[in-house]
This record gives structure tokens, C-alpha cells and sequence, in this order.
């Protein structure tokens, strides 16, 4: 009898504090100015508001892009984040400048969630229509060690150009970059986000900034030697004054979340945004809205996926690639 009231007492202990645990997610994002940041606040917000009573918040931080926060979940310093699909490949795998023989196998995959477009985008007096026409120019290149630098620079390598042929390669956030093309202090800027973001709505309504195509030549060298691009176009009247179609390149925004985010948490969070609220989740962003897919959400994943996220695609018929399948 006493042995029996004893362990009761631990199996009430042991409930009242499984019930009381708690986890909470601090998704990086990117500029305020791009799509990352309101997608990741909008993840946050119907987390809160449907699995906040389970005991798992979160909540959505402003960053300097993908390759930031790669490294910051490896730290512990964010448990889950939004990143291009290129720069997590490289990252795992411990590739290109920014990871060699420095792979950051904390990562797992989630989902991934929508195109993003590489936007070449030239100051209204710049002068610059072709790739060519950028040699002596000041360019913003994309942040320090970011997804949109590494891009940048494959761009200029199948070009058989290099950042030295500019008069300057700028760095620093997009938005800062928004605001110097429309002060004419650069003359143009690379920039890797999702369809009618608001630092390229500005860049082309305010700044009267035009794009710069991509020779299909180019793509083909692209997509050819690295398999994370697609060959993308940019409808017509995606942006002002953008009256006609774009031939460019681009990458899968990812939701990424550190290996060691329990497995049920990863499964409910995954539940939520693409089955029980997934209308809810397409209008965080048109960008949602246009392209994201529940059956299509492993398209382009290339890394493993966390278990909570296997289980949930396994239980809705969704076959895992081969670069996601999870690993131990």
C-alpha cells in the first residue's frame, strides 16, 4: 500500500510536470524589409495562438539572413529559423567559403516554403542593362557571408566576372542598400527574396528602379552546375512599372529548426501550419499564398528532415526525397 501511494505521487509529479514543461522557438528571420521577417512573425503568431496552451510559444527576430542564421541556431543562440535552400546545403555539408571544413550538422529541415527570386535591379540612371555593363560600377552584393552574397558571386562566376571588375561591392542590410540605390549613391543591387516584397516594391515605386535579365545562357551554367536553382520568371506587373516578364534564377525559402527541438513539438508545429491552419499560413504573405503547397513543401528540401517533420509528411502520403531523408 505504501509503495503503491508512493509511486503514485511520482506519477503525479512526473504528469504535473510534463504538463508544465515548456518550449519556446526563436525563429530567425532577415531585413525587416523582406519577406522572411513577416513570414516568420506570422509562424509565430498561430503557434502561440493555437499550441501556447501546450506549453509551446515563439516568437520571430529580425537578422542578417540565411547564413546567420544557420550559424546562430548551431550555437543555440535561435532554435528555428527561415533560410534559402542553397546556403543550408552548404552549410550541412560544410561547403563554399562560409563553411568549409566547418559543416553545421544541427540543422533539420521543416518544410520548404516558397521561390525566391534573384532580383537584379539597376538605379534609374545607372545606365546598366546587361551583366557586362556592371564592371566599373559600385553593385550592392548582398550582406557579408549571406545567402544573397553566395548567390551573387555564382552569378558573376558563370558571367566570368569577379567582384573585382566593380568599382565597389557594397555590403550591408537590403534596406540600406534600397536606400543608397535611391539616392544614386550605388548604381545597382543583387537581392534573393520572395515575390512583392516590400524592399523591392520600394526599390522599383520609389527609387524608379528597373531589372536587369539574366541571359538564359547564364541560367543554364547555373542551374546546371548547382542543382538548388530553377530557372524562375518574374510575371509581368509583379512590381510597378515592370511591364514585362523576367528570366532569372532562384532558391526555396526553408524553414529550418534545430536537431534537438523535441520530436512531438516539431510534429504539432508542422500539423498546424500545413493541415489544421494551412489557410491560415498562405495569408501570412502572398508569397504563401501564391506558391506554397503542403504536398509540394519537400520540393527542393536539401537537408535531412527533423523526425517530427518525417512523421508528419509520412502520416499525410508525402514521399521524402532523398536529400531529406532524417538521419540519427
Amino acid at each position: 500500500m505504501k509503495k503503491s501511494y508512493i509511486l503514485a505521487i511520482l506519477l503525479g509529479l512526473a504528469l504535473s510536470f510534463g504538463a508544465s514543461a515548456k518550449t519556446f522557438l526563436t525563429i530567425g528571420s532577415g531585413s525587416m524589409t523582406g519577406v522572411y521577417y513577416p513570414v516568420a512573425s506570422g509562424i509565430a503568431k498561430i503557434i502561440n495562438e493555437n499550441l501556447g496552451s501546450q506549453g509551446i510559444r515563439a516568437n520571430a527576430r529580425s537578422t542578417g539572413g540565411s547564413a546567420y542564421n544557420v550559424k546562430a541556431i548551431d550555437k543555440g543562440q535561435l532554435q528555428a529559423a527561415l533560410a534559402q535552400n542553397d546556403v543550408i546545403y552548404f552549410a550541412y555539408n560544410g561547403l563554399t567559403e562560409t563553411f568549409q571544413g566547418k559543416p553545421v550538422k544541427s540543422i533539420r529541415g521543416i518544410a520548404t516554403l516558397y521561390p525566391e527570386f534573384l532580383h537584379i535591379l539597376a538605379g534609374a540612371d545607372s545606365g546598366i542593362h546587361t551583366l557586362a555593363d556592371l564592371k566599373g560600377k559600385k553593385v550592392y552584393v548582398g550582406d557579408i557571408g549571406s545567402g544573397v552574397e553566395q548567390t551573387t558571386k555564382r552569378v558573376f562566376e558563370a558571367a566570368g566576372m569577379t567582384f573585382d571588375d566593380l568599382a565597389q561591392a557594397v555590403h550591408g542590410k537590403p534596406g540600406q542598400a534600397i536606400q543608397l540605390l535611391q539616392d544614386g549613391k550605388i548604381d545597382a543591387m543583387f537581392y534573393v527574396v520572395g515575390a512583392k516584397s516590400a524592399a523591392m516594391q520600394q526599390a522599383t515605386e520609389i527609387a524608379k528602379a528597373y531589372f536587369v535579365e539574366l541571359p538564359l545562357d547564364i541560367i543554364a551554367k547555373l542551374t546546371a552546375k548547382y542543382p538548388y536553382y530553377t530557372q524562375i520568371i518574374i510575371p509581368p506587373n509583379t512590381y510597378k512599372g515592370q511591364n514585362l516578364s523576367v528570366a532569372t534564377i532562384g532558391v526555396m525559402a526553408t524553414f529550418i529548426v534545430r536537431q534537438d527541438v523535441p520530436e512531438d513539438v516539431v510534429y504539432k508545429i508542422a500539423k498546424l501550419l500545413f493541415q489544421d491552419k494551412v489557410d491560415t499560413f498562405k495569408k501570412i504573405h502572398p508569397a504563401l499564398g501564391t506558391f506554397f503547397k503542403t504536398s509540394n513543401a519537400l520540393k527542393g528540401m536539401t537537408i535531412p528532415l527533423h523526425p517530427g517533420a518525417a512523421k508528419f509528411f509520412k502520416e499525410i502520403g508525402v514521399s521524402i526525397p532523398k536529400l531529406a531523408q532524417p538521419v540519427k
